[in-house]
């Protein structure tokens, strides 16, 4: 908001007119309230927070309702920083002492630290009173090591006049001298740098001792190091990289000014003020002095708004995933199952544990479900047949369960507890005209488990199946390693396992950093053949099943 601005909304104020911002004013003598007697007799006081009753708009913006709400009169501005208004003078003076009319911040303010400076350019800056530029250099520093090689000589050099010294010396005592007593690691650097340098050798009768190779040496190490702590650098390239590898020095990162006079270059700081009061109001201050501009390119706070729930991004992930491999997304709306689709078409045997009321949420109302049929209408009385013989006595190549079938056990309503149940379906729609197929699920399933850290009663599982001929374990497992690497899941590993409807299976774990340990986030194997052949599927094609949760691998991510 520009001066003119300001000046109308003050006008307005001052007058109590209805304004833009919301004021209170009525809109007939009849509707408006009595004033009060501190009113009447002050009628300053109505600007107050709590005297004045201000109808704010939501799009107000913030220091605007600053300005009318929170100053009360006598409230004195906030003045600056006493320490930043000295360094802000401090910087017009010399800019104004400079011949140059520049300055540079490393030779003007060499003890201000970087982040002070800056603030006091950029307030100045911001007047117009000065333009700065930032340059950025890099000089060197010394490690803790090369701070100890810079007084005290390099290890070859320490190597050297121990030799020298002594005449001779074993290569297995070299550690053990005084020079090495705090460093045995700086013996062995030592003894190899000197060695390539050419400052030992090894003596020519003993391999085991060493000898000098030259009568005197000039420690180029130690005095490098004493040149990069005065200076920060070395004209040689090479050198500092050498230096850098050894660890003897650390690179670091200088940042410096140039600053030169603005167009409204002064000596002088003008005062802005940054809140109107009511004070200003009722004296007439407020046109005597200068505001602060708005800055209208600030950013504001950032505002809270919806985000996808973790579950729905992951859940949207898997579907591109699946999508882009080529599956078909099948019809998961039914929730309840009977146990026919549920347990008994996946060779699931009726007095399996699965099937039990602690495991199994079961219907009561209906408390039945009607026989299969196809999407004609019509019973599937063949498919009936053959699961009761494969349950019973075998078919297909299986001895079976040899256990009575009940009819009864197989038409009971389940919350399913998987969708493979609609894979099955689905398998035995693809029976009555075999061909290659992909399909795969994501929806919720249920099951009757006590709620803790690793169990829910209910979740999501995603499932999928690949129908095929001479497909082999070996694809699926290099199928999964592919669909997970989509996900950015990396570590897998495939351990065996027995689901009723599957031979063989496997468990799938991945590696979970946070726990540091394997957690299983899936199962998987090939569908049974007496499985595929009682709906129908010719014995060539093999089918590819696996189901996880949605949430394990959420929790991974």
């Amino acid at each position: 908001m520009d001066n003119i601005h300001i000046d109308l909304t003050i006008r307005l104020l001052a007058r109590g007119a209805r304004t833009s911002v919301g004021f209170c004013s009525p809109t007939s003598n009849r509707n408006r309230p009595a004033p009060s007697n501190i009113q009447r007799s002050k009628p300053g006081r109505r600007f107050e927070s709590k005297k004045f009753r201000l109808l704010l708009p939501s799009n107000t913006s913030k220091h605007i309702q600053n300005l009318l709400l929170s100053r009360t009169p006598g409230t004195p501005t906030p003045v600056a920083d006493p320490a930043m208004a000295e360094l802000q003078t401090e910087v017009l003076q010399k800019l104004d002492a400079s011949s140059t009319a520049t300055l540079t911040s490393e030779d003007a303010f060499p003890a201000v630290p970087f982040a002070t400076l800056k603030a006091a350019l950029d307030s100045l800056q911001s007047k117009e009173m000065i333009v700065y530029e930032t340059r950025d250099s890099e000089y060197n520093i010394l490690t803790a090591e090369g701070e100890q090689i810079r007084t005290s000589g390099s290890h070859e050099a320490k190597v050297f006049h121990v030799v020298h010294a002594l005449g001779e010396l074993k290569i297995a005592d070299l550690a053990k001298q005084e020079e090495f007593a705090n460093d045995p690691n700086g013996a062995k650097v030592g003894q190899m740098r000197a060695f390539k340098e050419g400052w030992i050798k090894k003596h020519p009768e003993d391999k085991s001792k060493i000898i000098t190779g030259v009568d005197e040496i000039v420690d180029l190490t130690q005095k490098d190091l004493e040149t990069i702590s005065q200076t920060g650098s070395l004209p040689d390239a090479t050198t500092i990289a050498d230096l850098r590898k050894r660890k003897l020095i650390s690179p670091q990162k200088k940042i410096a000014f140039t600053i030169r006079k603005g167009p409204k270059f002064a000596l002088e700081i003008l005062k802005e003020y940054t809140d109107l009061d009511s004070d200003m109001l009722q004296s007439g201050k407020w046109q005597e002095v200068t505001f602060k501009p708005y800055n209208l390119k600030a950013l504001g706070a950032p505002a809270m708004s919806g985000a996808l729930h973790p579950l729905g991004k992951v859940r949207h992930e898997f579907r591109q995933i699946f999508f882009e491999m080529g599956f078909t997304e099948m019809p998961t709306s039914q929730f309840v199952e009977s146990g026919f689709w549920n347990f008994d078409a996946l060779y699931v045997p009726q007095q399996h544990p699965a099937r039990d009321m602690q495991d199994t949420f079961f219907i009561s109302d209906p408390p039945m479900a009607d026989m299969p049929r196809n999407e004609k209408g019509e019973l599937l009385t063949e498919y009936w047949d053959n699961i009761k013989q494969v349950h019973e006595n075998g078919k297909f190549g299986s001895l079976g369960y040899r256990y009575p079938w009940q009819p009864e056990e197989s038409l009971k309503l389940v919350l399913r507890t998987h969708t493979t149940a609609t894979s099955a379906a689905m398998l035995y729609k693809l029976a009555q005209d075999p061909k290659p197929a992909r399909y795969f699920s994501i929806d919720r399933v249920f099951r009757n488990e006590t709620v803790d850290a690793t169990h829910l009663a209910e979740f999501h599982q995603v499932e999928g199946v690949i129908a095929d001929f001479d497909l082999t374990l070996g694809d699926l497992i290099g199928f999964m390693n592919e669909f997970f690497g989509k996900m950015g899941v990396k570590q897998l590993r495939f351990k065996p396992a027995y689901n009723p409807y599957t031979e063989p299976s496997m468990e799938i774990f991945s590696w979970h950093e946070g726990l540091g340990k394997w957690v299983e986030i899936g199962n998987s194997g090939m569908f049974r053949p007496e499985m595929l052949e009682s709906m129908g599927l010719p014995k060539g094609m093999k089918v590819h099943g696996w189901g996880l949760s949605l949430e394990r691998p959420t929790m991974i991510k």
